[in-house]
Parts: structure tokens; C-alpha cells; sequence
């Protein structure tokens, strides 16, 4: 089974990744999905492309999981307090913001369930990452607490998609 192709990378983001800016194309792109604004490429393949095109040494992979973190949880705070100063209708008209009032309704449940710590746990899942950002910008929760939750959820996710690249390259076509 093949989970993630290369191929699926813009040409151009590729380039960028392969030259002295790489990283700091890395940091946008973390910044952008962390935001819910990363349309050209799935975020599962940020952290893995990044260590295919610009090293996967233990310096490099520290950084490149760094780099990760610290901009997607820049970007989720963000869309936290634009989420907490706008609101919620604003986030849903608005079509950047990638989900329908009837599945963010379905994380208003979970952020109601399991509270703040679900802010970490779903940064961890696929397919939900940071959704959970909109019904904690709406909550009475603590910036700070988001941002240590996003940050914990984020590390995990980024570690995990890391592993997988490393542990077991077969799943990554590269091409």
C-alpha cells in the first residue's frame, strides 16, 4: 500500500525545497497548514518531503520537525484568535476554511467531551488536524493553553510522520 507519493508535490514547492531556502519554505508551508490554508499539497507529506529533498540527517530531521512545529502551531494560534475576535459564521463563509457547519458541529462535540486536551490529541490524528482549533478559539480556553496543546499535538504528529519516512520508506514512493 502506498501512502503518500512525492509526485503529488508541486514542482515548483520542490525546487524551493531543494534550494538554500529550504527551510524557510518549510516554515511558510507550516504556517499555511496550521492555518487550514494549505491547499497545494496534503499535509501529510510536508515533514516527509521535507526530509526527501533536504536531508534526513539527525540534524536535519531535528530541524525539519522543529521548524514544523513551531509554524503550525503559529498557524493555529492565529486562526485561534481570528476564530476568537471574528467568530465562528465568519470562519465557515469564508472559503480558505475547509469544512461545513455540520462537521464542525461533530469537533464542537469532541472540544465538549474531552475539553482542552483534545486540541492535542486531534493535531495527532489525520484527516482532523486543527479542527479542534475553531470550537477552542470560540471557548473560554487559555491562549497559552492552546498554544502548549497545539505545540504537544503538532510535535506528535510531525514525530510520527518522521518515524514512518524513516522507519519504513516503503510506504513513500519517491519518483
Amino acid at each position: 500500500m502506498v501512502l503518500l507519493q512525492l509526485e503529488e508535490m508541486p514542482s515548483w514547492l520542490e525546487s524551493m525545497f531543494t534550494s538554500e531556502l529550504a527551510f524557510l519554505v518549510l516554515f511558510g508551508i507550516c504556517i499555511l497548514e496550521g492555518a487550514m490554508m494549505l491547499r497545494f499539497m496534503p499535509s501529510e507529506l510536508v515533514v516527509p518531503g521535507a526530509l526527501a529533498l533536504i536531508g534526513s540527517s539527525v540534524p536535519e530531521l531535528v530541524t525539519i520537525v522543529a521548524i514544523a512545529v513551531v509554524g503550525t502551531t503559529i498557524g493555529q494560534t492565529v486562526l485561534f484568535f481570528l476564530v476568537r475576535r471574528a467568530g465562528r459564521e465568519y470562519v465557515l463563509q469564508k472559503r480558505w476554511f475547509p469544512v461545513t457547519e455540520s462537521r464542525l458541529e461533530r469537533f464542537d462535540g469532541w472540544f465538549d467531551r474531552w475539553g482542552a486536551i483534545a486540541v492535542a490529541g486531534s493535531n495527532t490524528m489525520l484527516f482532523v488536524r486543527g479542527l479542534l482549533t475553531v470550537p477552542a478559539g470560540l471557548s473560554e480556553m487559555n491562549a497559552r493553553s492552546f498554544v502548549a496543546l497545539s505545540a504537544i499535538g503538532s510535535l506528535s504528529f510531525q514525530l510520527i510522520l518522521a518515524g514512518l519516512y524513516l522507519l519504513g520508506g516503503h510506504l513513500l514512493i519517491f519518483g
